[in-house]
């Protein structure tokens, strides 16, 4: 759940996930530095068969299918038609990579095949499991022997001023958030690794790997080249696709405006050579 009202599928399957959808190509040039480091430790070869959980619009299901070849495979899941509909279409306009599909999947239950795959990879798809023990082992059925799981998720909320930074500026307009439940799906879920270790290992996951990855992340940019307008573009994807937009989810236009007039000013200082950039800190987790 992400709340008490409404499950993973209808959250993502509704303004959330169009809003998404919408804000893809600026979703995916935010977290490019984080997807460079992903890739990097996964190590995809021609030829892999690649499970991508948590896909969304596609930019890491295409990623991995350049690096896989003709002779590869990709398979991405995920619960949002609206984010599946746009990877298709990207997919539909860069064809001749390798054999990839898409499929409206929970990783909980949905059935990938006994050892189907060589890799298993997630960027930030893996915080939202209702069961995470059952997902868990449900991917390890699907990975053969001696294949990976390579995931991105997110460290602490105050280790992620791409976050807190305009969090802070919109906590003033907004009643005070209810504290989520440790083990509750959510970016944060797995701020601590530990249980996130302990999960794989119960799910029959070895050689659990975690390293802690900092980039830093462009939040937005002015085509002028002005501190003000970069600041304007910040707020303006904290507000609608980061995890701040969860707090003004019942907002009106009156209480947005205000909430877009707060970020850009506290976004503002971060603002040089015409970017505003902030840190995003994450757990690069790895197991077999």
């Amino acid at each position: 759940m992400t709340g008490d009202r409404i499950t993973q599928a209808e959250y993502w399957n509704g303004e959330v996930g169009r809003r998404w959808a919408r804000g893809q190509s600026t979703l995916d040039a935010v977290f490019a530095p984080l997807t460079e480091a992903l890739f990097a430790r996964v190590g995809l070869k021609p030829g892999d068969r690649v499970l991508d959980v948590g896909c969304g619009s596609g930019e890491t299901a295409l990623i991995a299918a350049r690096s896989v070849g003709s002779g590869g495979s990709v398979l991405g899941a995920d619960l949002s038609v609206p984010l599946l509909d746009v990877a298709r279409a990207r997919v539909a306009a860069e064809p001749g990579a390798a054999v990839l599909r898409f499929v409206e999947a929970d990783a909980e239950r949905y059935d990938f095949g006994q050892a189907a795959v060589s890799h298993v990879v997630s960027r930030f798809g893996m915080m939202f499991f209702p069961d995470s023990q059952a997902a868990f082992a449900n991917l390890r059925r699907a990975l053969a022997p001696g294949g990976r799981l390579t995931l991105l998720c997110w460290q602490a909320l105050a280790d992620n001023p791409w976050v807190s930074v305009p969090r802070a500026a919109v906590l003033p307009l907004v009643p005070e958030p209810a504290a989520p439940s440790p083990d509750a799906p959510g970016p944060f879920r797995f701020a601590d690794p530990a249980p996130l270790r302990a999960l794989l290992t119960a799910a029959g996951f070895a050689d659990v790997a975690c390293e802690g990855i900092v980039r830093d992340v462009v939040l937005g940019r002015a085509e002028d080249g002005s501190a003000r307008e970069a600041a304007e573009a910040a707020a303006g994807v904290a507000v609608e696709l980061g995890p701040v937009s969860h707090l003004l989810r019942e907002a009106g236009p009156p209480l947005r405006r205000r909430a877009l007039e707060a970020v850009t000013e506290a976004l503002l200082p971060h603002a040089r050579d015409g970017a505003v950039r902030l840190g995003a800190a994450c757990w690069l987790v790895s197991a077999g």
